[in-house]
């Protein structure tokens, strides 16, 4: 499977293992390079940058012929650890960051001069011909079916409008459970795929028992949109804790939202209430279950090793 992403990352198959907060850990990525594919963690998995350092060394010596890793930055200013990260990240070298959330434009000027490849989230043409002309290296096309904070467009008509009218390589990321699904992207147009939700079940996965059995229990239909995690669209399973609290925003804070001074007060503590929930339902046992997923669960039948779960990916 020859694409302009395995020549980016000298990897064997056009699969990125998508960067999920709380989810994505060393050995799930250790496991994606030796199945021939990149993986990717979120930098803020890491509460300090010595953690950070140690898992980028790890990766480094880990690091198989056909597999590629990297990390994913917040590149905006609700991260006050980016700058750090990225100087962390440039120090001891990765294959590729993904920025997400703000402009990438130090992260590729800086990353550059070490070797590093910068991949940049993007939801629309606008956004994603400015990240071209920045200098990234290629696009994540976020489309109206991942999982977590997605776009609006669906992947077809995404897809097809930045190939149309980008140069860079353009990584489909949403809405891929299995091999016809890899397949549909790259007739769309998509050099490769990020496949995230389908990891979540893993037995690697740094999430507890019961997160990855809902995403076994739980199909497509049982993925909702809720505001009440970050203030902004997110897909969550559609558990009873979910229908209790409601998917949208309180009338309060709907009103404050109106308010130009306190819109961004309230998103922030919106935000870290909605994380806090978030990583306990992920990460413990609780009623609240917040459990962040997209509609690609519909292929997730078992707790699989990451191995097998590749393997129904490229079959």
């Amino acid at each position: 499977m020859e694409t302009k992403l395995t020549e980016l990352l000298n990897i064997k198959y056009p699969i990125i293992q998508a960067p999920m907060f709380l989810v994505s850990n060393v050995g799930m990525v250790k496991e994606a390079m030796h199945c021939g594919i990149a993986g990717c963690i979120p930098a803020l998995n890491y509460r300090t940058l010595d953690e950070l350092r140690i898992a980028a060394k790890e990766l480094k010596s880990a690091k198989t012929e056909g597999g590629s890793f990297g990390f994913n930055l917040i590149v905006n200013k609700s991260n006050i650890k980016y700058k750090s990260q990225l100087e962390v990240l440039c120090e001891e070298g990765c294959d590729f960051i993904i920025t997400s959330l703000g402009s990438p434009e130090e992260t590729i000027n800086q990353a550059h001069k070490y070797g590093i490849k910068v991949f940049c989230d993007v939801v629309d043409l606008k956004y994603a011909q400015k990240v071209e002309a920045l200098g990234a290296d290629a696009i994540i096309a976020v489309n109206s079916e991942a999982g977590g904070h997605r776009g609006s467009l669906s992947p077809d008509i995404l897809i097809k409008k930045l190939k149309l009218h980008c140069n860079i390589p353009i990584i489909s990321a949403g809405g891929v459970g299995c091999k016809a699904d890899i397949d549909k992207m790259l007739m769309y147009g998509a050099s490769g795929v990020s496949v995230g939700s389908p990891f979540i079940a893993s037995v690697e996965a740094s999430v507890t028992e019961e997160y990855k059995q809902a995403c076994v229990d739980y199909g497509a239909n049982d993925i909702v949109v809720t505001e009440r995690i970050s203030g902004t669209p997110c897909t969550v399973i559609n558990t009873p804790y979910v229908q209790k609290i409601g998917t949208k925003s309180t009338w309060l804070e709907k009103l404050l939202n109106k308010n130009r001074k306190l819109k961004k007060w309230v998103k922030m503590i919106r935000f870290s209430i909605g994380m806090n929930a978030t990583k306990n339902a992920a990460t413990k046992a609780t009623y609240k279950t917040v459990w962040v997923a997209g509609p690609s669960i519909e292929y997730t039948h078992a707790i699989l090793p990451v191995k097998d779960i590749v393997k129904k990916l490229i079959a």
